[in-house]
């Protein structure tokens, strides 16, 4: 699954330093430009407000925004390993950690590439075709915004303040036809996460020292060469740094999937609900079943704004970065600071069962070490590395 990431690595590392010195071209693709008012269509003014609607839930108390705030980069609010959800009668709480959605307008449908790597999709799972896909998926989760059909949302939309607009924009009849509504609801978040500016802003410091209006510290210079090194952090194999060959800034994620073997969450609440349930990730989706070999296997999500997030990876175990990297480089160094059960057995990749445990990723560094080896690096590195991801939250100010 991973054999093109070595090679990503090492032209992250000659193209981008090359840049981060002020050597690099200014040119950009349309949309990576300087953060600001954007004139939008009638379809995604309709889907902002749709997108901070919170009568369009089941308990009338969320919106998706409650999910993607714009103060944590469109992701999750806090460091709750999955954000409340349901009908919010009882506590209640998704069975993932709310990812971020900004830049996801770049992302593709779900494929297979030339050498056979699981690429793009919505979700953790890839499950959803695209932005309009993705954004009709929680209306009716019964662990999200937990309506009970399309119908009922879209009763909901047409006792909305904006339903005049929205009838408007897609005829008079529309609440008349439910199965178009939701459609187009669906369609009108889609459109305003392609046209504000806000869900792609390229605003960070980075983007400034790409555009040769900045310099990075000699923290986050280090901090950038750990980051591209393939013998260190290794990080841009699948967080690419380097800009497109079209000139566009990069989205720090090439859309693949990996097998991280992230520890088991207790918190989370279909592990507490059910203390035998596995989230499969990849073959869990219908149609993948046979692939076993794509058991464990998650988004790999952008790192741009990964210092505003509140928790880390798919199941939200993690609600600090510098554990979080941690983790990656002593996870098979020192297994039992992760694995160690009530008993004290050590359990390496617990949060798979024992035959999908073969699909963690172990070959690239920093994986590839030995208990007992010394970690890809070191405290002081991290420290470096988190100075860089710094770089990466929008909207820095010089």
């Amino acid at each position: 699954m991973h054999s093109k990431f070595m090679r990503q690595a090492v032209a992250a590392l000659a193209v981008v330093l090359v840049s981060a010195c002020g050597g690099g071209g200014s040119t950009e693709s349309a949309g990576a430009g300087d953060a600001g008012e954007s004139a939008l269509s009638a379809p995604a003014r309709l889907g902002a407000k749709i997108f901070v609607d919170q009568t369009l839930s089941a308990s009338g108390r969320q919106s998706c925004q409650s999910c993607h705030d714009p103060a944590h980069g469109h992701g999750a609010p806090d460091h709750a390993a999955g954000q409340p959800g349901g009908k919010l009668t009882v506590a209640g709480q998704g069975g993932r950690s709310s990812p971020s959605i900004r830049y996801l307008k770049f992302n593709t449908s779900f494929h297979f590439d030339s050498e056979g790597t699981p690429t793009g999709g919505f979700f953790w799972d890839g499950r959803a075709a695209s932005l309009k896909d993705q954004a009709g998926g929680p209306f009716l989760n019964p662990s999200e915004m937990a309506n009970d059909s399309v119908e009922d949302v879209v009763r909901k939309l047409a006792a909305a303040p904006y339903a005049a607009e929205f009838r408007q924009a897609f005829g008079e009849d529309i609440f008349d036809r439910p199965h178009d509504a939701f459609d187009r609801a669906r369609l009108a978040l889609q459109a305003l996460q392609q046209e504000d500016v806000a869900f792609a802003p390229f605003s960070s410091k980075f983007d400034a020292v790409l555009r040769g209006k900045a310099t990075l510290t000699a923290a986050e210079q280090r901090g950038l060469e750990l980051f591209n090194s393939p013998a260190k952090g290794n990080c841009a194999a699948c967080h690419p740094s380097a800009k497109g060959a079209d000139g566009l800034h990069p989205l720090f994620t090439d859309f693949s999937y990996d097998a991280l073997g992230v520890p088991r969450n207790p918190k989370l609440k279909t592990v507490r609900d059910d203390p035998a349930f596995f989230d499969l990730g990849l073959c869990a989706v219908p149609g993948f079943e046979r692939r076993t070999d794509l058991c464990g296997a998650f988004k790999v999500p952008t790192l741009r704004n990964v210092a505003l997030r509140g928790s880390f990876f798919h199941n939200g175990r993690f609600t600090d970065l510098k554990e979080a990297l941690a983790f990656y480089v002593t996870r098979d160094t020192d297994p039992a600071r992760w694995y160690t059960q009530a008993d004290g057995r050590v359990i390496p990749f617990d949060d798979l069962p024992a035959a999908y445990r073969v699909n963690v990723n172990r070959t690239e560094a920093p994986y590839d070490r030995q208990a007992g080896a010394v970690p890809a690096l070191s405290a002081a590195e991290i420290e470096d590395l988190i100075a860089f991801l710094n770089t990466l939250t929008d909207g820095w100010q010089p």
